[in-house]
């Protein structure tokens, strides 16, 4: 009996060894975490499911936690287990970045570098240049509206992001590269179909289609239009400016849109608003945190020129 029960008390983990952690485990549970499957993990692991179960259940039981909740096939993180991803995330990214170093410092640049855009005309040029400077360097876009883009920075779901605007905010770098105009869509139909300019208060009590919530584009024209006291008629909010200028080309109001953005088509015409300055400012955002990370430095370092200032909003 006295046997079994030093046994016992030398199998418990000390105030020390719970300060350690096995990050087999760690990684099982990330990669759970974020996919959102046990059986998927394995499969993205390489492992099998039945593997990552007892990982995972490993964990919990030498931490006396419950890090997921099991409904039949379905399980869901806990309170504790998404605090547990947010900082698993970071791990795992600076893991990457430190590979990323070393790699780098050998003479090679090779990894995965992950864009956030909201739409691929804004990034096609920096992406070849990129692409042919850094040739085994796998790249990827996720296209959004501004929110979207910003949200997936924090969240370490994009390396780096793109967007019209930013508003100051310690947790970004960003640089300043380029301006783009602010224009109308009109039906080529329209009593403005044969204008190139109109001025602001001609909008009160037109038709506009608008971009959705979160769209920079949206923010900055509705500003205007509140600085200059004008009312419009909403007619409806749409998530993409494809879908925005198809609207405008079916007769279903006037749209906005970015003038660098706009794809010709016969049925739309362009025009400027003649009396006030529209323009979005493009940042290219990286976390403060992650700016000196090899990949993500190389695409800043691309992107600048002797005429762009970099900002640390």
């Amino acid at each position: 009996m006295m046997a079994l029960l030093l046994e016992k008390v030398f199998m418990m983990p000390t105030r020390t060894q719970r300060n350690t952690i096995n990050f087999k485990q760690l990684r099982c549970f990330h990669t759970v975490g974020t996919i959102g499957s046990f059986t998927q993990a394995g499969k993205a692991l390489r492992v099998g499911q039945p593997s990552i179960t007892v990982h995972v259940k490993a964990l919990e039981e030498y931490f006396d936690v419950e890090l997921f909740s099991r409904h039949g096939h379905n399980v869901e993180l806990t309170k504790l287990g998404k605090t547990l991803l947010n900082i698993t995330k970071r791990v795992f990214t600076l893991e990457t970045e430190a590979i990323e170093l070393l790699t780098a410092a050998s003479g090679f640049q090779i990894g995965h570098l992950s864009i956030g855009a909201i739409s691929p005309h804004q990034i096609t040029n920096i992406v070849m240049n990129f692409g042919k400077a850094y040739p085994d360097v796998d790249l990827s876009v996720s296209l959004g509206n501004s929110q979207e883009i910003i949200d997936r920075v924090l969240d370490f779901r994009d390396d780096v992001g793109i967007v019209p605007q930013i508003e100051k905010d310690p947790r970004f770098l960003s640089i300043a590269y380029s301006r783009n105009r602010v224009v109308l869509l009109v039906p080529k139909k329209h009593e403005w179909g044969k204008k190139k300019t109109v001025k602001i208060r001609e909008l009160s009590g037109m038709r506009l289609v608008l971009r959705e919530q979160g769209s920079a584009t949206r923010r900055i024209f509705e500003d205007a239009l509140f600085d200059n006291d004008v009312t419009i008629r909403r007619v409806m909010s749409i998530g993409s400016r494809e879908a925005v200028q198809e609207a405008v080309a079916n007769g279903l109001g006037i749209g906005i849109a970015l003038e660098n953005e706009s794809r010709p088509d016969d049925r739309v015409a362009i025009l400027q608003i003649s009396d006030v300055d529209l323009f979005l400012q493009p940042h290219v955002i990286c976390l403060q945190e992650r700016k000196e990370a090899p990949l993500i430095k190389a695409f800043l370092e691309l992107v600048k020129s002797p005429n762009e200032e970099s900002l640390h909003t």
